[in-house]
């Protein structure tokens, strides 16, 4: 047992042996690939180091690291799989995959404000691709909505004039279920008030086709439609950044990223207020 004493207080390091021991096993790069590999699907020894390219005596000495704590099993066949805690080990490592390969990102970006139930499952968005540049985003916010047919759902610190002359078209002809959430004071451009008259925009919110409400503030940027989702963070400074955002297609990870992403929207709906078009910032 390690102690430190420290003003009165006595500290006892022990309570982290075990923890140790695991990180000590996940320690390793060829380790973390073979948890990733079994995952999927039960493994032999040969298959494994076959997939990894490595040696069999290094497999198995992996294997051996691997299932001494506890994290893997073999069955009676020779085949290899997670067990419960492995298995739960491995869905927390994504969380930590996702924000070590980030961590430039991370540190000018935040979670200030983000319900920690999302953060804690920060590892639903791993799989997904990294975009940068505003342009770039808006174009693909852009294809989103011409490839859906069934819903857009958005949350966005302001609405450029591009997408409102993507948007609303394509929901008024496809008949799209289109819910948006702003913040007081989000900017939009008034450029956009004679398009949205012309295109009937009133008359698509009275039929409930569009639906919108307000929040005070938006700690997140979402957009996500049936077969792609979308997630800005903030800055430092609490903004919503819109020149970098992480996206994926349902079908690259079976759907966790987008299911993140429609839980946070749908949280956040269920407690925003009702929308006051006066509070916008038309520029």
């Amino acid at each position: 047992m390690v102690e430190e004493k420290e003003e009165g207080i006595i500290f006892n390091y022990s309570i982290f042996d075990e923890t140790e021991e695991i990180f000590s096993s996940l320690a390793n790069s060829q380790r973390l690939a073979i948890l990733y590999i079994i995952s999927e699907n039960k493994k032999t020894l040969s298959s494994i180091a076959k997939e990894l390219k490595i040696t069999t005596q290094e497999t198995h000495r992996n294997l051996n690291k691997l299932m001494n704590s506890n994290i893997i099993e073999k069955d009676f066949k020779g085949y290899f799989s997670l067990t419960v805690f492995g298995d739960m080990i491995i869905k927390n490592i994504s969380a930590i995959n996702f924000l070590s390969k980030h961590k430039k990102f991370f540190s000018e970006h935040n979670f200030h404000n983000i319900p920690i139930k999302f953060i804690q499952r920060i590892g639903a968005l791993e799989k997904s691709d990294f975009l940068s540049g505003f342009v770039a985003v808006i174009e693909y916010i852009k294809r989103m909505y011409q490839n859906c047919e069934k819903y857009i759902y958005s949350i966005l610190p302001q609405v450029p004039l591009d997408l409102i002359h993507t948007a609303i078209p394509i929901v008024k002809e496809r008949g799209l279920k289109f819910k948006h959430i702003l913040p007081i004071d989000a900017l939009i451009p008034k450029k956009s008030e004679e398009f949205l008259e012309n295109e009937g925009y009133s008359n698509l919110l009275h039929k409930g086709i569009i639906e919108r409400r307000m929040v005070t503030k938006t700690n997140l940027g979402i957009v996500l439609t049936e077969h792609q989702a979308l997630v800005m963070f903030p800055l430092s400074k609490g903004l919503v950044d819109m020149n970098f955002i992480f996206c994926n297609n349902v079908s690259m990870d079976g759907g966790l990223f987008h299911e993140w992403c429609l839980d946070y929207f749908i949280e956040i709906w269920n407690n925003a207020k009702t929308f006051d078009a006066g509070k916008l910032k038309k520029v």
